[in-house]
């Protein structure tokens, strides 16, 4: 009976198994000869986040928008109730056609008052020549003279009452240009072209000042955060060119830059004494996509895709091939 010789297939396979692992290795060292001149990190596709806040506390009237939604600049998001806010403006409307009133009074005593006033000095003329040629005693010109003087002092407080007036007129159309600036703030507006990513309140809530209703995020400002050693870290200039690889596209470098550097090392000890620990410090690195590209794709960004950055330490190396996909028909399929 012929037995069957278990070391033949056993040394095929290890030698196979060898193959593979020496192809493996050989290709990685090729691809860190490749991007000998770039540094990379790994990360996930963020987009900045705008909270869409009640500047005065109220009740929530309306909320326009759902999770998901995509918004225009200058969009109604949200109401808040205003019937408070519109009986008080209708005092405030009443409050100035009152006090036009009060300055048409005022303006007419003032109207009186010269009259008076030129009828004294009349009066006060004729005593003095009078009281020259002895016709008329000396108490009744002081009595002229007297109501000479009454007549200036009501004259001024009349002209001090059409002043109030206009400053009662000018103080409620204030008063009412504040509660229509309420009125206004009462309605929230997206403030850039966003994506709803949360719906905090829903209509009939009561909303305190400063309350958050709605989440938004500005697609148009879409990055990705990585972290690099001291080594690399200090060899990243802002400005400069960067590449993002996402997982689910491997086939397309998305072209960004970096927009920031951070001065402070990341997760170490606050002392630092030897060499080797210098090395283990890790910076932030922030690299933000090309703004065209995202113009071009808003509707299809989505934040939290992860990938791999890759940004030039050596301002004189080229590209790879690899990092340089690009193709304008390629990026319409951006994610």
């Amino acid at each position: 009976m012929n037995k069957y010789n278990y070391k033949t297939p056993l040394y095929g396979a290890l030698l196979i198994a060898a193959v593979v692992i020496a192809y493996f290795v050989m290709a990685n060292l090729n691809m860190k000869d490749l991007y000998a001149g770039f540094a990379s990190g790994n990360g996930r596709i963020e987009s900045t986040q705008v909270n869409i806040a009640a500047k005065f506390p109220g009740r929530l009237a309306e909320v326009a928008v759902h999770e998901g939604d995509m918004v225009k600049k200058g969009q109604l998001l949200a109401k808040l109730d205003t019937n408070e806010l519109q009986a008080r403006l209708k005092q405030a409307e009443a409050q100035v056609a009152q006090a036009v009133q009060q300055k048409r009074y005022a303006t007419a005593i003032v109207t009186q008052r010269q009259s008076e006033l030129s009828l004294a000095a009349k009066n006060l003329e004729r005593s003095k020549t009078l009281y020259v040629n002895k016709n008329i005693s000396l108490v009744q010109l002081q009595q002229h003279e007297t109501a000479m003087q009454s007549a200036q002092a009501a004259l001024l407080a009349a002209k001090s009452q059409v002043i109030s007036a206009g400053a009662a007129i000018d103080a409620a159309k204030a008063q009412i240009e504040t509660i229509k600036v309420n009125i206004d703030d009462s309605n929230l507006y997206a403030p850039v072209d966003a994506r709803v990513l949360y719906r905090l309140a829903e209509p009939g809530e009561m909303i305190g000042s400063g309350g958050n209703v709605l989440v938004l995020l500005d697609l148009l400002d879409t990055y990705m955060t990585i972290f690099l050693p001291t080594s690399q870290a200090g060899l990243v200039d802002i400005g400069s060119e960067a590449r993002i690889i996402l997982d689910a596209l491997p086939d397309i470098a998305i072209p960004a830059h970096v927009t920031y550097v951070s001065p402070q090392a990341q997760f170490t000890p606050k002392e630092i004494e030897t060499q080797s620990e210098r090395e283990k410090l890790m910076f932030r690195v922030k690299v933000k996509i090309d703004s065209n590209v995202l113009k071009e794709n808003l509707h299809k960004v989505k934040t939290g895709l992860p990938g791999v950055a890759y940004v030039p330490i050596d301002a004189s190396e080229v590209w790879p091939e690899d990092l340089n996909k690009l193709p304008e028909n390629r990026l319409k399929e951006i994610k």
